[in-house]
């Protein structure tokens, strides 16, 4: 069943209407094709289909379109117009991309004639009929000029000036979202006319850590201008939309990334982002890929949100298939029972003459041989012998257990368990404390801990130094309380660690009991669903006392019953990943 599920959750399935839209030159998509395609998210799929398109393997090439070539000179034409009319400056890096006799790539510097090979800029081929060129031949970059830049001072009421976009605006999507937007006077608006935006014009995040996002300007509200962190493409020769798409493309986002200087707050100049690289294709088949991309990104949506539910039924299986594992081994019904290995009842036998051994030698107080006896009446109830007082407790056993197991208080089973103490941190890394963040369902990490003043480490007992295979329970506050780790002292490059007074340290006689199996007992839906029950406090603030911890009762197989649990527990739970 197992693998089964394994398979199945490995290739999703993929929308038949999405495979559907895909028509490559060489025809429909392969099923080679669908499989790499079935086991993307739908980002990676977005990104997968936007680097096709910018190839050229998206739509099939029409030989009667009007070439690339035509419309870059029919763009510089209109260009040299708009510079004459003083709307635009001359760009001096504006240049010509071709391919030489030699079959390599070279780029001639209009203004100065300069030619450079840039064959190690050019990533992929690209159909016949379409251009290299930099992001300066088909548009003009505009920014916010520093000295024009503006302070709170600027920002105003809605009604007192212009909408001012920030990188919060624009959305994954590719589209704007007005519903949060500041406003900047209207003598700093009319300051910067060039950077005044209107419909179509394509926005692009240069500062932040949002860099790259592009977005195309629709349905404006008001009038509006930019912050510093964003550009503005204007003046733009080809279809905006397909530019949109273009810069969205893992190809131009690559550039982006090794544009970027500065870590805390990376960005990208105006004049890095004018010479972003792009292949051009016609322009009958930019709108050809408008079309199909429009169509796919419908598809896209669709197929995002199957996959969202997927991953929740994928982790909600995980979840439910995990939980009646650790039921059935708590149950005794995982592994089968062994007579060659004895009985939990001569297990206990032989840690009641450990703990004699120990008050002997004074490590361990009298009271500690008062254990509880629990066993099944000939009514066939549970009960609890303490001394010369015998209690019916049916109603606390969750469930039966097999004939060679017993039930038990784990304070019978362990010789030590305590609350951390509240320590008094410190800057100094010496000594660790664990607290309730280092301890995860997912294990141990010393990494989220504190440090204790390294003078203080003197006030704990020895018993309180944290041993190796130590039970860490998190004992107060809602969110956490319940979550266990066991303690890895492999995974304490310290000399110690001590635990704070929100943790409870459980201590079992390790050569009897194992704590990975206390520790899947712990994490159990019998226990784990009743966890803020048990414990006492206000809603806000739940505590589980160290009284109910010791009396918790625990179902024991036989020590060798208790490894082979272990053993099969994490055996099917490697197969559920």
């Amino acid at each position: 069943m197992l693998a089964n599920y394994k398979m199945w959750n490995t290739v999703p399935q993929i929308s038949r209407a999405l495979l559907d839209q895909f028509k490559f030159k060489g025809g429909p998509i392969t099923f080679k094709d669908a499989l790499k395609l079935s086991t993307m998210n739908g980002k990676q799929l977005k990104n997968s289909i936007l680097q096709w398109a910018i190839q050229g393997k998206l739509v099939p090439q029409d030989p009667n379109d009007e070439p690339a070539s035509v419309l870059l000179d029919k763009i510089r034409q209109e260009k040299e117009r708009l510079i004459k009319e003083k709307k635009i400056k001359r760009d001096k890096n504006a240049s010509i991309i071709y391919r030489g006799e030699d079959n390599s790539y070279y780029e001639k510097i209009l203004a100065t004639g300069e030619v450079k090979c840039i064959d190690e800029e050019i990533p992929f081929e690209i159909p016949q009929g379409w251009e290299w060129c930099r992001l300066r031949d088909l548009c003009t970059v505009f920014g916010r000029i520093g000295f024009r830049g503006y302070t709170r001072n600027d920002i105003v009421e809605k009604g007192f000036g212009a909408i001012t976009l920030s990188p919060s605006n624009m959305q994954d999507n590719g589209n704007m979202n007005y519903s949060v937007v500041s406003y900047i006077s209207w003598k700093k608006y009319e300051e910067s006319p060039e950077i005044k935006v209107k419909a179509n014009d394509v926005l692009i995040v240069k500062t932040g850590s949002s860099y790259g996002k592009t977005c195309i300007i629709s349905d404006l509200p008001e009038k509006a201008t930019i912050n510093p962190q964003i550009a503005v493409l204007k003046y733009s020769f080809v279809n905006n939309q397909w530019l949109t798409y273009f810069l969205n493309a893992p190809f131009a986002q690559e550039q982006f990334r090794k544009y970027v200087i500065g870590t805390s707050i990376p960005t990208f100049s105006q004049e890095k982002l004018s010479s972003t690289l792009l292949p051009l294709p016609p322009k009958n088949e930019q709108e050809h890929l408008i079309k199909k991309l429009s169509l796919l990104g419908k598809c896209i949506g669709s197929y995002n949100v199957i996959q969202q539910l997927i991953d929740r039924l994928d982790v909600d299986i995980y979840d439910k298939l995990k939980k009646s594992i650790l039921q059935e081994a708590i149950q005794g019904k995982l592994v089968p029972q062994t007579a060659e290995e004895g009985t939990a009842k001569e297990l206990l036998e032989q840690i009641k003459a450990e703990k004699q051994k120990l008050v002997k030698e004074g490590k361990l107080k009298k009271s500690a041989l008062n254990d509880s006896v629990i066993f099944h009446g000939d009514d066939n109830r549970y009960y609890e012998k303490i001394g010369e007082d015998t209690v019916c407790i049916d109603d606390e056993i969750p469930f039966d257990i097999p004939a060679n197991w017993v039930w038990i208080r784990l304070d019978d089973i362990c010789s030590f368990i305590h609350r951390g103490k509240s320590p008094k941190y410190s800057l100094i890394k010496k000594y660790p404390v664990v607290a309730q963040k280092c301890n995860q369902w997912s294990g141990f990490s010393i990494e989220k801990a504190k440090f204790i003043e390294p003078q203080s480490i003197s006030s704990y007992k020895e018993e309180y130094i944290l041993q190796d295979e130590d039970l860490m329970w998190n004992s107060t506050g809602l969110g956490t309380l319940g979550r266990m780790a066991i303690y890895n002292k492999k995974l304490n490059p310290y000399e110690l660690a001590v635990a704070d007074s929100h943790v409870t340290v459980i201590r079992p006689y390790k050569q009897y009991v194992v704590s990975e199996y206390l520790y899947y007992y712990f994490a159990s839906n019998t226990v784990q669903s009743v966890i803020e029950d048990k414990s006492d406090g206000s809603t806000k603030q739940k505590e589980l006392s160290t009284k109910t911890v010791k009396s918790y009762l625990v179902p024991l197989p036989p020590m060798e019953e208790q490894m082979r649990i272990v053993e099969k527990v994490e055996e099917l739970t490697q197969l559920l990943k």
